[in-house]
C-alpha cells in the first residue's frame, strides 16, 4: 500500500496553525534580550504602512524575512526580529475623512486588525519591541533629535518653490508628483514658493557617496542608483557679470575646457537673480507668463519624457570673464534649480542640449574643441562634438590638449578670482515640513522678539491636538488656534507653534535604531543596546526605497552617529530588495482589479501554504508571478508529507543510531539526507534561493517515499528513516513553522523544533559511491567518466555521447550503435 493510501485525509492547518500560534504566543519564544554568548543577528524587514489589510507583497516580503530569523536562530544566533509600523502620514489622514473617522482611531484600528493578520502568517516577531510612529512615546524622541540637529546646524529654515497639491493641501515631494499630478488623489500639482524646515542632507553628500564601497551585500543596481542620485561633478564654478547690471551669475561646468564657446547663458524658471534681470522692463508680463507655463509643465510630465526644448530671451545679457564677450540670457525649460546653480553657460558646439536650443532659436554655434583629423563646421554641424580635441580659438590655450587644458583654465580663473575649481552634488537638501494635520509637529516655536526657539525639551512632546476643531478631525495645524497660541520659552511674551508637520520618511529613517531599545524612556538610543545590536545585519524591502528611503536612514545613522547615540557609519550591512507579486502580467494592486487577497488563501490552505508557494515561486529577487496551480501544488506537498509520516509512525519508534552496514537503499536514503542538508544550507546562506532549497527537500522527499510501504525495493532500516524525516522537518520548519512544529511532535519529540539546532552535514555520508566508466570510440580510449554506481545504460549513453573529449572523434560521423558493457564501458561505433 502507497503513502498516498495510506493515510487519505488532510492535516488539520486551521487547528494546527492556531495550536502553534498560542504556544509561541504565550511561551515568548521570539522574545530576545542582549546575550554576549551568542553572535547577535539583527533581522528586519521594512515595517509596513497600516492600511488595514496585508496584501501578496506583504506576505512575500515576510516571509523572505522570516525564513531568515528561523534559520539563524537554528545556527546558533541571538536573532533581533522585530516590527512596527509606518502609521503617520497624508493616506491615514484622506482615508479618515473618507470613513469620517479620526486618523488616530482609524490607524489604530488598522494596526489591531494587521497584527493579527501577520500573527496568523506565524512570523516569529519579537512582539515586545512593537512600535507605532504616531505614537507620542515615539515621536517625542524625533522631536528631541530635531532640536539637537537645529543646535547642531543641521536644521534650517527658508522660503523654497516646492509641490503644492491643492487638493491634498499638503507639499509634495518631487517622486510623489506622478506625471503632474498627486500619487494619491490624482489631482493636478502645481509650483509654489513656502517657507520649510530642511535637513542639511547635503553636509554628508561626500561621506554618504564614499561610504557606498563599503555596502558590499547591497546590489549594485541600488549602489549604483544612489550614487546617480548623489551625482558628484567636479569642475569650475564661474562668475558671469550682468551687463548694466550690479550682479553675477554663477555657474558649475565639468568641461571647463569649452568656456571660450559659450555663446549665450541658460538659467532656470526658479532662477533667484530672474526678478532682479526683468524687473520693469518691456518683457517682463510675457517672460513670467512663460516661467510660469514651463513650470507647471515640469510638474506634470513623466521624468522618461525628454520635452521639446523650450527658452525666451530675458532683454539682458552677461559677460564671459575669459574673453569679455557679451552673452545674451535666456530662461530655458531644460536647466533645473536644483541641479548646479540653475545656470547653464551655453556651449552649442559642444553640448546636445545646448545644439538642440541654439539651432531652434537661430543662436550661434563656436567650435573650440576639434578632434583629431575632424573639422567642425558650424554653419554644417549636424549635432554637437562631445569628445576631446585640441582647443582652437580659446586665447592662450589655443593648441592646448582639452584635458590638460581644464586644469590650466581653472588656474587661470583661480588666479584673476572670477572662478575656482568646485565640487558640486546633485543631492539637495531633504525638505521636511509638510502642512498637514496627521505627523509629528515641528516642535518650534516662532517669537516676533525673539525669533525661532526650539521648544524646550522638557514640554516634549509636542503632541497633536486630539479634539476636532472646527468641525474636522483632520484640520491642518495653521487653522487650529488652540494649537498655536503659546509662549516664547526665552522672553516669556506671546508667540506662535510651528504648524508644519514632519515628513513620514522622518519616522522611517530611524526606526531601526529604535528597535533595540522600544521602552528606553532617557533618550532615543540606548547606547549599550545599541553597540551590541546595531548594525542591522539583513534589511529586506522593496527596491522602490532604493534611494529616498534607504539614503534618509543612511544619513540618520550618520547623524545620530556624529549627537553621540551611535558608533556605526552605516545602518544596513545586508540588503535584499524582493521582487514584485505579479498577476496578469502586471504588479498586483487595487487600482487594477487583479488583487489576490492572502485572507482568503489562509482560509482555504492555510498560512503555511502561502508561505511555501510564495517562496517557492521565483528567486527572492525576481518578480512571483501569480499561480492559483502553485498555491494547489504547495498544498499537495504539505499532504503528501503528512501522510508519509503518519504511515511511518510505527518505523520511527527505533533507535536513531545509523547502523554501519547499511542496505543499498538504505545507503541511498542516507546519502540523499545529507546531499540535502548540504543543498538547503547552500541555498539558504549563499543567496536566499529558497526556490531550489524547497526543490531540494521535494526530491529528499520523493526518494523517501519510494523507500517505505509497498512500493519500497527493499527494506530500509528505520534509523535511516527517522533520520531522513527529522532532518526534512527541521530544513522545512523555517518556511512552514506550524507545519513543521507540528509533525515534529507527532515522531515523538518533546522539546520544540524552534529549540534545535539546524542539522549537521556529514560530507562522507553525502558522497556519491561512483564508478570509473572508460568511453571508447571504435574501440580506442577517448575519455572517462565518474558516475554513480546506480548509474541506467540510458544515462551512461547520454553522457558519454555529450563528453567534450569524446565529442572530438565523433563530431560529423554518423554513429552505428553504442554498446555499453554495464558499469564498465561504452564503444561508440562510427
Amino acid at each position: 500500500m502507497t503513502e498516498d493510501n495510506a493515510i487519505s485525509n488532510k492535516y488539520d492547518f486551521k487547528s494546527i496553525e492556531a495550536k502553534w500560534q498560542a504556544v509561541w504566543q504565550d511561551g515568548e519564544v521570539y522574545k530576545v534580550t542582549e546575550d554576549d554568548s551568542k553572535e547577535k543577528y539583527y533581522l528586519l524587514e521594512m515595517f509596513p504602512y497600516p492600511s488595514g489589510r496585508i496584501h501578496m507583497g506583504h506576505v512575500r516580503n515576510y516571509s523572505i524575512g522570516d525564513v531568515v530569523a528561523r534559520y539563524k536562530r537554528m545556527r546558533g544566533y541571538n536573532v533581533l526580529h522585530p516590527m512596527g509600523w509606518d502609521a503617520f502620514g497624508l493616506p491615514a489622514e484622506n482615508a479618515a475623512q473618507k470613513n469620517n473617522s479620526h486618523p488616530a482611531t482609524w490607524t489604530y484600528d488598522n494596526i489591531d486588525y494587521m497584527r493579527n493578520q501577520l500573527h496568523q502568517l506565524g512570523l516569529s516577531y519579537d512582539w515586545s519591541r512593537e512600535i507605532a510612529t504616531c505614537n507620542p512615546k515615539y515621536y517625542q524622541w524625533e522631536q528631541l533629535l530635531f532640536i539637537e540637529m537645529y543646535n547642531k546646524g543641521i536644521v534650517y529654515e527658508k522660503v523654497t518653490t516646492v509641490n503644492w497639491c491643492e487638493s491634498c493641501q499638503t507639499v509634495l515631494a518631487n517622486e510623489q508628483v506622478i506625471e503632474g499630478t498627486c500619487w494619491r488623489c490624482d489631482e493636478p500639482v502645481y509650483p509654489r514658493k513656502m517657507n520649510g524646515w530642511f535637513f542639511k542632507i547635503t553636509d554628508y553628500a561626500e561621506e554618504l557617496l564614499r561610504d557606498l564601497d563599503q555596502l558590499t551585500g547591497w546590489p549594485e543596481k541600488v549602489l549604483t542608483m544612489q550614487r546617480n542620485w548623489i551625482g558628484k561633478s567636479t569642475g569650475l564654478t564661474c562668475d558671469f557679470a550682468v551687463a548694466d547690471l550690479d550682479c553675477t551669475i554663477s555657474i558649475f561646468t565639468t568641461r571647463p575646457d569649452t568656456i571660450f564657446g559659450v555663446t549665450f547663458m541658460s538659467i532656470a524658471a526658479e532662477h533667484p537673480l530672474l526678478d532682479t534681470l526683468i524687473a520693469g522692463t518691456d518683457r517682463e508680463t510675457e517672460i513670467r507668463r512663460f516661467t510660469e507655463e514651463i513650470l507647471t509643465q515640469k510638474q506634470r510630465q513623466s521624468v522618461e519624457v525628454v520635452p521639446e526644448k523650450e527658452g525666451i530671451f530675458t532683454g539682458r545679457y552677461c559677460i564671459n570673464p575669459f574673453n569679455g564677450e557679451k552673452l545674451p540670457i535666456y530662461v530655458a525649460n531644460f536647466v533645473l534649480m536644483e541641479y548646479g546653480t540653475g545656470a547653464v553657460m551655453a556651449v552649442p558646439a559642444h553640448d546636445e542640449r545646448d545644439f538642440e536650443f541654439a539651432r531652434k532659436y537661430g543662436l550661434p554655434v563656436s567650435p573650440v574643441v576639434v578632434p583629431e583629423g575632424i573639422e567642425l563646421d558650424p554653419t554644417t554641424m549636424q549635432e554637437a562634438s562631445t569628445i576631446p580635441g585640441i582647443l582652437e580659438n580659446s586665447g592662450q590655450f589655443s593648441g592646448m590638449d582639452s584635458l590638460a587644458a581644464q586644469a590650466a583654465i581653472i588656474q587661470f580663473a583661480e588666479e584673476n578670482h572670477f572662478g575656482s575649481a568646485h565640487v558640486t552634488y546633485r543631492l539637495r537638501d531633504w525638505g521636511i515640513s509638510r502642512q498637514r494635520y496627521w505627523g509629528a509637529p515641528i516642535p518650534m516655536i516662532h517669537c516676533d522678539r525673539c525669533g525661532v526657539q526650539p521648544v524646550p525639551l522638557d514640554q516634549l512632546p509636542v503632541v497633536l491636538p486630539e479634539d476636532p476643531e472646527v468641525g474636522s478631525a483632520c484640520l491642518p495645524l495653521h487653522k487650529r488656534p488652540s494649537f498655536i497660541a503659546t509662549s516664547c520659552p526665552k522672553c516669556g511674551q506671546p508667540a506662535e507653534r510651528e504648524t508644519d508637520t514632519m515628513d513620514t520618511f522622518m519616522e522611517s529613517s530611524w526606526y531601526f535604531a529604535r528597535y533595540v531599545c522600544p521602552r528606553h524612556t532617557d533618550s532615543p538610543i540606548d547606547r549599550d543596546k545599541a553597540a551590541y545590536w546595531l548594525p542591522v545585519d539583513q534589511y529586506i524591502g522593496g527596491v522602490e526605497h532604493a534611494i529616498l528611503h534607504l539614503l534618509y536612514s543612511r544619513f540618520f545613522t550618520k547623524v545620530l552617529r556624529d549627537l553621540g547615540y551611535l558608533d556605526i557609519d552605516e545602518p544596513f550591512t545586508n540588503l535584499l530588495t524582493q521582487g514584485m507579486v505579479i498577476k496578469d502580467g502586471t504588479k498586483m494592486s487595487k487600482s487594477k482589479g487583479n488583487v489576490v487577497d492572502p485572507n482568503d488563501l489562509i482560509q482555504e490552505y492555510g498560512a503555511d501554504t502561502v508561505r511555501l508557494f510564495s517562496l517557492f515561486a521565483a528567486p527572492p529577487e525576481r518578480d512571483l508571478e501569480w499561480s492559483s496551480q502553485g498555491v494547489e501544488g504547495s498544498s499537495r506537498f504539505l499532504n503528501r508529507v503528512y501522510r508519509l509520516i503518519l504511515a511511518c509512525n510505527e518505523l520511527l519508534d527505533c533507535d536513531p543510531n545509523i547502523p554501519a552496514q547499511l542496505s543499498a537503499q538504505g545507503r541511498i536514503v542516507h546519502r540523499k539526507t545529507h546531499q540535502t542538508i548540504k543543498r538547503v544550507t547552500e541555498n539558504i546562506e549563499q543567496n536566499y534561493h529558497f526556490n531550489t532549497a524547497i526543490s531540494a527537500m521535494m526530491e529528499l522527499f520523493n526518494v523517501l517515499s519510494t523507500s517505505v510501504g509497498e512500493n519500497a525495493q527493499e527494506q530500509v532500516e528505520p534509523p535511516v528513516i527517522r533520520q531522513a524525516i527529522s532532518v526534512l522537518l527541521l530544513l522545512l520548519s523555517p518556511m512552514v513553522p506550524h507545519f513543521a512544529a507540528e509533525m515534529w511532535e507527532k515522531i515523538g519529540n518533546t522539546e520544540l523544533i524552534e529549540k534545535q539546532p539546524w542539522p549537521e552535514f556529514d560530507a562522507e555520508a553525502a558522497q556519491e559511491d561512483l564508478l570509473t566508466i572508460v568511453i571508447q570510440v571504435n574501440g580506442k580510449v577517448r575519455s572517462r567518466l565518474e558516475v554513480p554506481v546506480e548509474v541506467t545504460d540510458e544515462f551512461l549513453i547520454e553522457k558519454a555521447l555529450a563528453d567534450e573529449n569524446t565529442v572530438k572523434f565523433i563530431d560529423g560521423k554518423t554513429i552505428r550503435k553504442t554498446i555499453v558493457v554495464k558499469k564498465k564501458l561504452v564503444n561508440i561505433v562510427v
